[in-house]
């Protein structure tokens, strides 16, 4: 009785790694935008107290940037700045966060935020890329 070899053949074994080639040729990619929009999403994590400063101030009628002190930079964000007179928030990352600014803006009933003024109603925020490729914006600014 003659016992039959077993194992893979090589034709197998190359249709096996070209599979696993395409699938790694699709992941990689997706992985690594995965990686950045995590990385931004700290930056928003950042200008959350910014966020609710503005909103406090626009409800007293005070100066939007009065009492801010800017966050220490950390390795995805170089700084969060307000700029005072309609508060707009601009979060600027590092080059491991794909280096680019995003923009908070406040808005009330419609209308811009105004430096010493009440807003009519309650402040909303919309999300802008400044200059960061919209593929790396989180879902919260899409």
């Amino acid at each position: 009785m003659q016992k039959k070899n077993q194992g893979f053949t090589l034709i197998e074994l190359m249709i096996v790694v070209a599979i696993v080639a395409i699938l790694a040729a699709v992941a990689i990619p997706a992985y690594q935008d995965y990686l950045i929009r995590a990385k931004v999403t700290d930056g928003l994590s950042l200008a959350s107290g910014a966020k609710t400063l503005i909103s406090e101030n626009a409800a007293s009628g005070n100066a939007l940037d009065q009492g801010f002190v800017a966050p220490t930079a950390t390795a995805n964000v170089t700084s969060v700045g307000i700029t005072g007179a309609t508060g707009v928030i601009t979060i600027t990352y590092t080059a491991a966060a794909s280096g680019g600014t995003i923009t908070l803006t406040p808005t009330a009933g419609g209308a811009a935020l105004a430096s010493g003024t009440v807003p009519a109603g309650s402040v909303s925020w919309a999300c802008a890329a400044g200059t960061m490729a919209t593929q790396y914006l989180p879902a919260s600014c899409r």
